[in-house]
Formats: structure tokens, sequence, C-alpha cells
């Protein structure tokens, strides 16, 4: 039985009760069998526990490591020194999560935009893919990858919730759709359209744990254990079985990160 990838997890200590290590024996149990940890925060502390989780199942753990635009003002040469050497393990996959959020303005609009730059040059300086994060920002942000270069390695826009016309700019510079706990919203119609769409070589499937719980799992922090209720309404969006879906999603999760993920 094909198992799933959950390209997008958060799983710092501080959200799980039981900590990584008890949310990823439930997500294998419940057919997740690889991970990607993203490590953002408002210091490196959250990257090297992400990078840490990875060197301890390297089977079926990788790590991201970046600066989340929330956090962006925060961005000093000490910290992004730190993440430089840290994006550089073998361990981490990608670059992010990284990208502009509007919607709360945590960070100024222009430091936003000029974090979002450096990331995006380091991830072509060490040739690995980044993850973006984006919202209520459309326009921005599909103009800083257009204009710096993102094409070059590619990615992923991460929980996927713009429209088609946003996405067919995306998937022209290479990028990935992931698609989380928002695809099983009804009201989500912009994304659904999304999803039963996209080429089939270019969707992937994430939880955002401990964000964005899918139907029927609504109001409960997030984990990897429900990705396969995201799953299965993609599948159905689709037209297409939840076994071939899974299968789909874990190849083109490995050609996006360039790894295989063994336990899946």
């Amino acid at each position: 039985m094909a198992k799933l990838v959950d390209t997008h997890c958060h799983l710092d200590p501080q959200y799980l009760p039981d900590g990584p290590d008890g949310a990823i024996t439930r997500a294998r149990e419940a057919g997740v069998g690889g991970f990607v940890t993203i490590g953002v925060g408002k210091d490196a502390r959250a990257a090297h526990d992400a990078v840490a989780l990875a060197a301890r199942y390297p089977a079926f753990v990788a790590a991201t490591v970046g600066v989340h635009p929330h956090d962006a003002n925060g961005c000093d040469d000490a910290l992004y020194t730190d993440l430089e050497a840290l994006a550089r393990r073998d361990e981490v996959v990608a670059v992010g999560e990284i990208g502009l959020d509007y919607h709360y303005d945590h960070s100024p609009r222009d430091v936003q935009r000029q974090v979002f730059e450096r990331f995006v040059a380091l991830a072509r300086a060490i040739k690995k893919p980044i993850v973006v994060h984006t919202r209520e920002a459309a326009e921005d942000t599909l103009a800083v990858l257009e204009s710096s270069g993102a094409r070059d390695v590619g990615g992923i826009i991460h929980c996927f919730s713009e429209d088609r016309a946003f996405a067919e700019r995306a998937l022209a510079l290479g990028f990935y759709l992931s698609f989380s706990g928002i695809v099983t919203f009804k009201s989500a119609k912009s994304v659904h359209d999304v999803a039963a769409w996209a080429p089939a070589d270019r969707i992937l499937v994430e939880t955002d744990s401990p964000y964005l719980a899918p139907v029927p799992m609504r109001g409960k922090p997030c984990e990897p254990a429900y990705l396969p209720f995201t799953a299965k309404r993609v599948a159905e969006l689709r037209g297409v079985d939840p076994e071939a879906l899974a299968a789909l999603t874990t190849a083109n999760a490995e050609a996006v990160f360039r790894r295989s993920f063994a336990g899946a």
C-alpha cells in the first residue's frame, strides 16, 4: 500500500503533547510514511531542532530551514549566517518556509520582501528548492519569484490558497502546489478548482500541522496523522483512487526534494 508524504509539518516539541516522536509514530500507523519538518521561528532553535530530527530519522524525515515572513524583522546577519550553514546540511532539502504575509504584517512589508529575496538567493547558491508562504500577497509573491531567479531552483507553494491564475504563473516557474486541510473546507472553492485541475506531476499534500486541521478534525490541533483526510479529498476532486493519489504525491515529493522517503 502506498504511503503518503507530509511535505510541510511543524514538529516543534511545544506543539505536540508527546513530542515529535509520538506524532511520527501515530502518523506512520495512519499511512504517512514521510515527513518534511519545517525549521522556522524567531531564532534558529526550531531550525536546529528540525535538522536534528531529520538526522535521527534519516530514512523518512527531511528538514527545511528559513525565516517565516512574520519573523523577517528579526533576521539579522547572525541568524542568517547560522541558517545558511544549516541549509547546506544533507538533512535539509529546501530553504523555507519563506515568503510574504500581508494579512498580519508582523514584519514591515519591505523587510519581508528583502528577507524573501535574500533566501531565494541562498537557495540558488546551494541549489536547493524553496518553500513559499504567501497570504494576501499574491502579486508581490509572484513578482519576487519572477524577478529573483526562483525559476532556477523551483520549489513549493505551500498551503495553496490562491486561484488558478496564480497557479498558472507558479507552475510556469517550475513550482509545485501543495494542498493542506483547506482543501477540505466547503468554502474553499478556488482551492477545489485548482486541486482538481492542476497537472498530476505538480501536486503535493501537507498538514501544516499544528495548523489547519482538515474536516472532520476541525477544532483540534493538526498533526501529520490527519494527512489522509486531506489526501482523500484531493483524490475525490480529481476523480482518482486514494491509493493512486498517495503514490502520485509521494513520487512528486521525492522529485521536488530530490531524495527518497524510504518509509513511504
